[in-house]
Formats: structure tokens, sequence, C-alpha cells
């Protein structure tokens, strides 16, 4: 890893981690998840995706003495008024995992047919050089589609195995990761993120 310069990662999911390191596999940066640091998770009380992002990326770096990145993504759907929104990790509760998140979200949406599942997933992405970072880069993205009767496919994480992007017949499970990575919001704002890094001399 010489010649890169690290970063932590302010979050321990591991589907992200890969998505980054992926996308950004040709930036000079070495990203390390917090997790592997023995950073705790922040506390998420923010609002919106940008302060979320904001509170865990100070938190890492305050932690670690290291440059952060950290996202803040989530599932907003408008037939449930925007939500699960900024709480899509916590949709079922706040030990709940994937499986328990996506089963909630289908049996709110029984009844619910066609264009009305329509949906998008958000992503909002912030670099700080330390805790403290004044001016830090924030980037954010969407990418529309709707929510599936069913879960689909095996790949991916999160709302993955429900989600059908717009133009698509398939979920986002059933596309692949490099194909994901190429249209997705998190692909999106990471690469606008990767290029405002470079603007300030990262």
């Amino acid at each position: 890893m010489s010649g890169l310069r690290r970063v932590v990662l302010a979050s321990s999911n591991a589907g992200k981690l890969r998505e980054m390191r992926a996308i950004l596999a040709g930036h000079p940066v070495e990203i390390v998840s917090q997790s592997d640091l023995g950073v705790p998770p922040a506390e998420e009380d923010g609002e919106t995706f940008v302060a979320n992002a904001l509170i865990k990326a100070r938190h890492a770096a305050r932690l670690t003495g290291l440059p952060a990145i950290a996202d803040d993504s989530g599932l907003e759907v408008d037939a449930l008024a925007g939500r699960p929104g900024v709480h899509s990790a916590r949709y079922a509760g706040g030990r709940a995992g994937d499986a328990a998140n996506n089963a909630l979200l289908l049996r709110e949406l029984e009844g619910v047919a066609g264009a009305a599942r329509s949906a998008r997933y958000r992503c909002a992405l912030v670099f700080v050089r330390d805790a403290a970072d004044a001016a830090p880069v924030v980037r954010e993205a969407s990418w529309e589609g709707r929510i599936a009767t069913a879960p689909g496919g095996g790949g991916g994480f999160g709302y993955d195995p429900l989600f059908i992007p717009a133009g698509e017949a398939r979920t986002v499970a059933e596309l692949g990761g490099e194909a994901k990575n190429r249209v997705s919001h998190r692909g999106q704002a990471l690469r606008a993120l990767a290029a405002a890094m470079r603007d300030v001399g990262w």
C-alpha cells in the first residue's frame, strides 16, 4: 500500500466498504473500515442524510486522527411519504437486519400497485481532513426506481433485493456488483466525491 494515503471509512458495513474500495480503486487512498481500527459506531441523530454523514465522519476522524469518508444513505418510498428515509438501516428496529427491514417494507406496501410503488435510493457522502474540518467535501446523488412485490436475487445488501432501478426489470440484487457500482446512488456520489477530493489536493 506504499504511496497511498490512509482514509478511514466511518462505517462497519462490509457491503459499503467493498463498494467504496471498488469504485475508488484508481484513487491514491487506502480505505480502512472504522471497525478495523476499534472505532464504535457514532450516534446518528441527524435529520438529514448529510447531517448523519458529517456526524459519522467527524466521529471517526476524531477517534483515529485520520481523514475520514462517511456516507449516509437510504431508501425513500413515495407511498410511505418518504419513509424509511434516514431510518432505513433501523426501519424494523435498532437491531433489525436487512431481512426484517425488507419484510416490514413489503407489509407496509401491501395493496400498493404499479407506479405507486415508486422510490429512490439517496446517498450523501462527505470527506473530512480532520474532525474539525470547517470545509468538508459533500456530494449527494439519488437513484430512481420502484419497489418489487417480492425479493429477488442474492447479491447486494440492504434493500437491494426489493429495489428495481428505473428502466430495469431486475432488482439491484440481481444486477451484480459491477453493474450496480456504475449507476447506483453511491457510485454516482463517490465518483463526484473522488473528483472533488482531487480538486482539494487529495
